[in-house]
């Protein structure tokens, strides 16, 4: 933690947060406001099926790549730097997206914000440590969750109106407005939050060192792992939720709001009652009920859709469950992530968010296509998602119980 933490930032602590809560959902924010377009973008640029997933593939490609060096130069170079930085360039890459003619246009400048946008959310959960005690911090990190949770739920509505109502132009000036309004709000309020005394040298040789350090760590991969997949388990559903409302709950478009109204207030409610309690319960307890709720309810998922046709009062409020369960869990193990490696809180994010990402544009190029039109294998798919970040979180306990216990403790 900066030692001049309470010098550096006056204003009121939950003014920090909305601050750093809207770093983070510009990512995943990005990522699916213009889904609902795509028909109108294949129609107007006159691409393929093929080159329209490219444009999804490019960002989150770009996305996961540049993961890896956003936390590490905002350790060399300071916070403030790196954000500014990154919301500049997706700014001008969206405009550049909204000025597409062609394909080509679209898939590069969809790379460009990929690269750039990383460092919002990446960068603003070492600034979080920087700024705030234990305890502190995991209620600030629950407040950015329920932002990071929400904005892939809420984009597609945004998206949905703007291209029905204007057209898919429109979804990409939206973007830039956005980046304009967080560059500015940034660039006035964001104070650099790392200490001189704990910036690391830039060079290639450290640079190295340090992925290697952390890679080669088996809790840091075990706790990467336990926060970056489970939150696919959910993600699937918004990625296939064309299919699964429209074909297999046979809702009208205009019904989705069900969905993504179960959704975020499981993300909010989880969150919320993680920051409450921080510093009462041990976090290892916590992220363990986390877990224990996803469990349950998504083995509860695939039972019911192996057995009934799906309905929509049983299969939303199921899904709504799970997504508290991954929202009362996820603050503390990314705490604890970045707790295992004080001096590279920054690398220690980008690894982090690289595991998070990959899993996702995973998720999205190649899981979601093939289980997307049938319930029963959706169902099953979300749950060895969310298995993947179980398993590693009991196998962490095991073999290195030390490792629960840097986070937040009473």
């Amino acid at each position: 933690m900066n030692p001049d933490a309470a010098s550096i930032w006056r204003a009121p602590r939950w003014a920090l947060s909305v601050l750093l809560a809207a770093l983070a959902m510009l990512g995943p924010f990005a990522i699916d406001t213009y889904i609902p377009a795509f028909s109108g973008i294949a129609k107007a640029l006159d691409a393929t099926p093929l080159q329209m997933q490219q444009t999804l593939s490019a960002y989150l490609l770009g996305f996961a790549f540049m993961n890896l060096f956003h936390g590490a130069l905002s350790d060399s170079f300071g916070r403030r730097p790196v954000i500014l930085w990154g919301i500049g360039m997706f700014t001008l890459a969206s405009a550049g997206c909204a000025l597409s003619t062609s394909i080509g246009a679209l898939v590069f400048f969809r790379a460009l914000q990929g690269l750039s946008t990383g460092a919002g959310i990446v960068v603003s959960r070492a600034v979080i440590r920087d700024m705030f005690p234990p305890s502190e911090a995991q209620r600030v990190m629950a407040q950015v969750t329920i932002y990071f949770g929400v904005a892939p739920a809420i984009a597609p509505i945004i998206g949905g109106w703007l291209y029905v109502h204007l057209d898919w132009h429109s979804v990409f000036w939206l973007l830039t407005i956005i980046g304009v309004l967080l560059w500015v709000a940034n660039f006035k309020l964001l104070p650099e939050t790392l200490h001189v005394d704990q910036r690391q040298p830039f060079n290639v040789g450290d640079l190295m060192s340090g992925y290697k350090t952390m890679c080669s760590d088996p809790r840091f991969v075990l706790l990467a792992l336990a926060s970056g997949v489970p939150f696919n388990g959910m993600f699937l559903y918004v990625l296939s939720a064309p299919a699964f409302l429209g074909e297999i709950l046979g809702l009208a478009p205009t019904q989705y709001f069900w969905f993504f109204l179960f959704t975020i207030s499981g993300i909010m409610s989880g969150a919320m009652l993680s920051g409450r309690l921080a510093g009462r319960i041990l976090p290892r307890r916590q992220i363990h009920r986390g877990f224990t709720i996803m469990f349950v309810f998504g083995v509860a998922n695939l039972v019911a859709n192996l057995l009934f046709e799906p309905q929509l009062w049983w299969a939303l409020p199921v899904i709504g469950v799970f997504t508290f369960g991954w929202a009362l869990m996820v603050p503390v193990v990314t705490l604890l992530v970045l707790d295992l490696y004080p001096t590279r809180r920054g690398m220690a994010s980008s690894l982090q968010a690289v595991v998070g990402s990959l899993s996702n544009a995973f998720v999205a190029g190649v899981i979601a296509p093939m289980v997307m039109h049938s319930a029963p294998t959706l169902a099953l798919a979300s749950l060895l998602l969310m298995s993947i970040g179980l398993v590693a979180w009991l196998y962490l306990r095991r073999r290195f119980p030390e490792a629960t216990l840097s986070a937040p403790t009473a």
